[in-house]
């Protein structure tokens, strides 16, 4: 059977969802280069070039004049290569290929078996199907993608997205990238300028730097992990003695609240990388041996924490507890709801749970609430359209990864015409989000308007729509206003 294969190249007006996602995550910036092997139409190095990044590429079919570069890249992207050939032997070859260009990290990237995936009127063929176009396509499941790469490369590879995994060169390099993917970075910043004495005016810069440091660590620096550290010794004598000095500009327990934040930060790394290969100490960046040594006096000693936390993780009724217990979400009798953007303010308990999905997994890029099964082991990742700027945001996609099995199941609501909606968007947020005061005040109006006394019954639009209009009222925005105002308004403007 002739197998078409340039015929599964696609123009693109953006970026492949690979390649945004390396971007996203700093994989792909302008201080690296970027080689894109079997770029199909050049789709992507157009646009990487277009925002200043080195980037070349080349494919059997598209580009039949080029040639496989002779030097490595530092970032090489196998987009939706591996999945259209339908030999095994040389999809294996491709992925070493692939991977022996690379300096610092492989991008690859497959169709998933998901029922928008599958082709109709396809014909089984070796180990996936031809499609009526006659191109190959073999769909993975996200545990199959992880497997294909660890057992032909040797090396463990990190989910980034659905059907996207990155392989690192370095493990040092994988080790800071899963560590700092887990760091709390929103935390209380210190209000106070520096007030220095006036002899250590000129102090001031290396000054900045060093409280910078210590809120970023949770601890003083040690000398070789502070870049300006010799700065330091020769205006102030010592990191002791500079350390005293500032001790004064941070709120009260503001010092002790950030080394508990890098705490926990550091628990959920270490139970997690329990899935990605947990390794030796010496293969640590020196940071993270510095942070072992200082808040748990040894690795083995904080991988022990970190594995306790994880066997506790697994445990049905220490997750409901654990969800009941927190002071940040929207609680309900089966599920907490979060927006994704305070994940990191769980409980280490919740954010390994929460974190063994993002393993299997990676971000789901669009996804702005997360949903925490209280009792049945799940973990769902649920879009809402444009969460920010609708009063009552309706549900496009489900994605929900079953731990104890490791499933994913999507649902789409895009086409429905009565999807579920949001209601008191202010619980799923803390106080510093963007839009929380008027998320707030229009929950205040419409609990006063009755709006919201029977929950059951108002979960889905048409519902929703069809009390607001019989209450007589409507939206503008996120205000509620009654029709009589809205009607004399529209009087007034004729």
């Amino acid at each position: 059977m002739k197998i078409a294969r340039h015929r599964t190249a696609i123009s693109r007006n953006d970026l492949s969802l690979p390649v945004k996602l390396a971007v996203r995550d700093q994989i792909i910036s302008p201080l690296k280069s970027v080689f894109d092997f079997g770029c199909g139409k050049g789709s992507d190095v157009s646009f990487l070039r277009e925002m200043k990044i080195a980037s070349s590429g080349w494919d059997p079919a598209h580009n039949p004049n080029g040639s496989l570069p002779k030097d490595p890249a530092d970032i090489v992207n196998l987009g939706y290569v591996v999945n259209v050939i339908e030999n095994l032997k040389e999809r294996v070859e491709t992925l070493k290929k692939a991977f022996d260009l690379t300096k610092s990290v492989l991008i690859v990237s497959v169709l998933l078996d998901t029922d928008s995936n599958r082709a109709s009127r396809a014909i089984p063929h070796e180990d996936g199907i031809v499609t009526s176009r006659g191109t190959f396509q073999k769909f993975f499941t996200q545990a199959e993608l992880k497997e294909f790469v660890r057992q032909t490369l040797n090396v463990e590879p990190v989910s980034a997205g659905l059907g996207v995994v990155y392989v690192f060169k370095d493990e040092v390099e994988r080790q800071l990238f899963l560590a700092t993917r887990v760091r709390r970075t929103s935390y209380e910043q210190h209000k106070k300028p520096l007030s220095l004495e006036t002899r250590y005016k000129d102090a001031r810069g290396v000054l900045d730097k060093f409280v910078q440091a210590i809120e970023y660590l949770g601890r003083v620096p040690d000398e070789d992990e502070f870049d300006a550290a010799i700065e330091l010794k020769e205006k102030l004598g010592s990191f002791s003695r500079a350390y005293a000095m500032i001790k004064h500009i941070f709120p009260n327990n503001a010092i002790e609240t950030r080394k508990q934040q890098r705490i926990n930060d550091l628990l959920v790394y270490l139970a997690l990388s329990r899935f990605q290969s947990r390794p030796p100490m010496m293969q640590l960046p020196k940071t993270l041996q510095y942070d072992m040594r200082t808040f748990f006096g040894s690795y083995s000693k904080a991988c022990e924490q970190a594995d306790q936390l994880l066997f506790l993780a697994g445990k049905a009724e220490v997750i409901d507890k654990a969800c009941a217990e927190s002071k940040i979400g929207k609680l309900l009798p089966s599920d907490l709801y979060i927006h994704k953007n305070y994940v990191d303010h769980l409980s280490p308990i919740l954010r390994i749970y929460v974190g063994c999905a993002e393993v299997l997994v990676g971000e789901i890029e669009d996804a702005n609430i997360i949903k925490i099964h209280r009792h049945t082991g799940k973990v769902s990742y649920l879009v809402y359209d444009d969460f920010d700027r609708v009063a009552h945001p309706a549900l496009k996609d489900v994605l929900t990864v079953l731990l104890r099995t490791l499933e994913i199941r999507k649902r789409e609501y895009r086409d429905s015409l009565n999807p579920p909606i949001l209601h008191r968007k202010e619980t799923f947020v803390l106080s510093d989000y963007p839009g929380y005061a008027k998320f707030q005040k229009l929950t205040m109006a419409e609990e006063k308007a009755g709006l919201l006394e029977d929950a059951t019954s108002i979960g889905f639009r048409q519902q929703w729509e069809s009390r607001v209009m019989e209450y007589g009222f409507r939206f503008r925005g996120h205000q509620l206003l009654g029709l009589k105002k809205v009607r004399l308004e529209e009087i007034l403007k004729q």
